[in-house]
């Protein structure tokens, strides 16, 4: 497809910049190098790597990344015009930049009057001559500049001409792109637009950025309004990461220009999109936050529905209940299944795990299993994180699921001796493995960890891959269940091998007990995945376990 200049747009991340300054975000050199490839893999145009000389990590970063080769992406530094009373060459944060070496530099000034004689405590026109001869200074020794106009849009509110006679200023030392800033996120679609025209006006052969903050919940919807009135150098975050309430998301931000708007980067088009899920994924983890689930586009919710009706139309055409192809961005489509669930959820479902091959034909079958499901819900149980054990409910429902042991019984001790002292939990497990008994103790940070690990120890001389799993996370919830009569506990799994993570409930008026059928799932469902068949003991292994010792009462 032929594109036109007018819908080429430039994409500038500043992540590992103004994202990195979030709460609780703090990205090491590693990960900033990391962070640097997967953005340039995902074709983005300009990397805002961080501001040389105010720290030295962001030092050492420019340093590594000079032995590093971007394929599309150019790098950029950060930092602010001169101070006054000095010259460009003796300015020290004009000199940081330039001895980074980046591929160039963005620098910012001050367009809102208010600032400049508040914040810099100088005159208006000496801080035009500021963002002149820092830009001029930069240009000459970079060769490309980048100016960011703080403030921009309250200074455009509060004194319109000087706010553009900051960005002449800035034009007029060699600018290649002027940004507009929202720094305070208040902006709203409509001031954003009518501000970008009256600068198309003053300043015609200009290419005009946008970098919007998300104070007021509208970074994207702004960041889109300047793209619709002739903006074509588009500024933000990946999960809207930043200062106070974050930048424009350009998770949201790019699939609305190239999918919606026919929009595209120069490196950038619907086949890179296809990655921007999994590179959304990869900046949570290395900023050690969980994802946000009802993110748009790439959030594990944004294609999941849980509504009878919805799933039914959905089962039929897509379109009906999603506004884009969730592949469009390397995201999924998932059917939960609930107390709003209707048959149709429960039948693709079926489906996805596929399990529906199986009952093709025998409406009894599909009956009998939305019939159980729909009783364990009202029982208390969940499935919409616990896909594993909907699995083995069906599988048992329709007689596929081998019994790999039985449950003699268990005991979980939690005992705290002395004031101060943490609480000491340990578990004994007696199970039935193909006519063989393990009884087995395990200790462990509370009750149901020591359970977990006295569970696995017991089958792992029989099923040696139970090694490698671990207990990712566990969720307990009161419930009420039996018309409000009888209260409950749900608990929640998730468990995790070096290939999957799945997650099992378990439902009773005990939490041991709730935790216990929820762990039963786990191994269970680890074992099912591996082809293992009832009673199977692992090729020439012997039922060894520590703790009381196979075969004693």
């Amino acid at each position: 497809m032929t594109h036109s200049t007018d819908s080429i747009i430039e994409v500038f991340d500043t992540t590992l910049r103004d994202g990195g300054q979030s709460e609780a975000v703090s990205f090491s050199v590693e990960d900033k190098l990391h962070l640097a490839e997967a953005l340039d893999h995902l074709g983005v145009d300009f990397i805002e790597g961080g501001w040389p000389g105010a720290n030295p990590r962001d030092d050492a970063f420019f340093e590594a990344a000079r032995e590093r080769t971007l394929r599309h992406a150019r790098l950029l530094a950060f930092g602010s015009t001169m101070r006054t009373g000095n010259t460009p060459g003796e300015d020290p944060v004009l000199s940081g930049l330039v001895a980074a070496r980046p591929d160039g530099a963005v620098v910012f000034g001050k367009a809102w009057d208010l600032h400049v004689e508040l914040g810099l405590g100088i005159g208006l026109e000496e801080n035009l001559a500021l963002v002149r001869d820092s830009v001029a200074y930069l240009k000459e020794q970079l060769g490309l500049v980048l100016f960011d106009a703080e403030h921009f849009f309250d200074g455009y509110a509060n004194h319109p001409d000087y706010a553009l006679r900051v960005l002449e200023a800035a034009a007029a030392g060699g600018a290649d792109r002027l940004v507009l800033c929202d720094t305070n996120g208040g902006g709203l679609p409509a001031q954003i637009g009518a501000a970008v025209d009256a600068v198309r006006e003053r300043l015609p052969g200009a290419v005009l950025g946008i970098h919007c903050h998300n104070d007021g919940a509208l970074a994207v919807a702004n960041s889109l309004a300047a793209v619709d009135h002739g903006v074509r150098h588009v500024q933000g975050t990946l999960n809207g990461l930043g200062e106070r309430c974050g930048n424009a998301d350009l998770t949201a931000v790019l699939p609305n220009l190239i999918l919606k708007l026919g929009y595209r980067g120069a490196h950038l088009g619907p086949e890179e999109l296809e990655r921007l899920t999994a590179t959304s994924r990869l900046v949570d983890e290395l900023a050690n936050r969980s994802p946000r689930n009802n993110q748009p586009f790439v959030g594990q919710s944004a294609f999941a529905h849980k509504g009878g009706v919805h799933v039914s139309a959905v089962r039929k055409d897509a379109r009906t209940y999603e506004h884009i192809a969730p592949e469009a961005v390397g995201n999924v489509r998932r059917i939960l299944v609930s107390d709003q669930s209707g048959k149709s959820n429960i039948v693709h479902k079926l489906q996805e795990l596929g399990l529906l091959e199986r009952l093709e034909g025998d409406d009894a079958a599909v009956a009998q299993v939305v019939e159980r499901i729909k009783d364990l819900e009202h029982q208390g149980y969940q499935f919409e994180g616990a896909d594993a054990s909907f699995e083995l409910v069906v599988r048992r429902v329709i007689g596929d699921l081998p019994e790999f042991f039985r449950l003699v019984g268990f005991r979980v001790l939690d005992a705290k001796r002395h004031a101060g002292e943490a609480p000491e939990s340990e578990a004994t497990v007696m199970l039935e493995v193909g006519g063989e008994r393990a009884h087995t103790a395990g200790t462990g940070n509370g009750p149901v960890n020591a359970l977990d690990h006295a569970l696995r120890k017991a089958l792992a001389g029989f099923y040696p891959e139970l090694r490698e799993m671990d207990l990712v996370d566990f969720k307990v919830r009161v419930v009420s269940a039996g018309g409000g009569t009888d209260a409950a506990v749900r608990v929640l799994i998730e468990s995790g091998d070096p290939h999957d993570h799945w997650g099992t409930v378990g439902v009773s008026a005990n939490v041991i007990e709730a935790s216990y059928q929820a762990l039963v799932d786990a191994v269970t469902y680890k074992l099912a995945k591996n082809g293992r068949s009832d009673h199977l003991l692992a090729d020439g292994a012997t039922a060894e376990a520590s703790g009381a010792g196979v075969g004693e009462n």
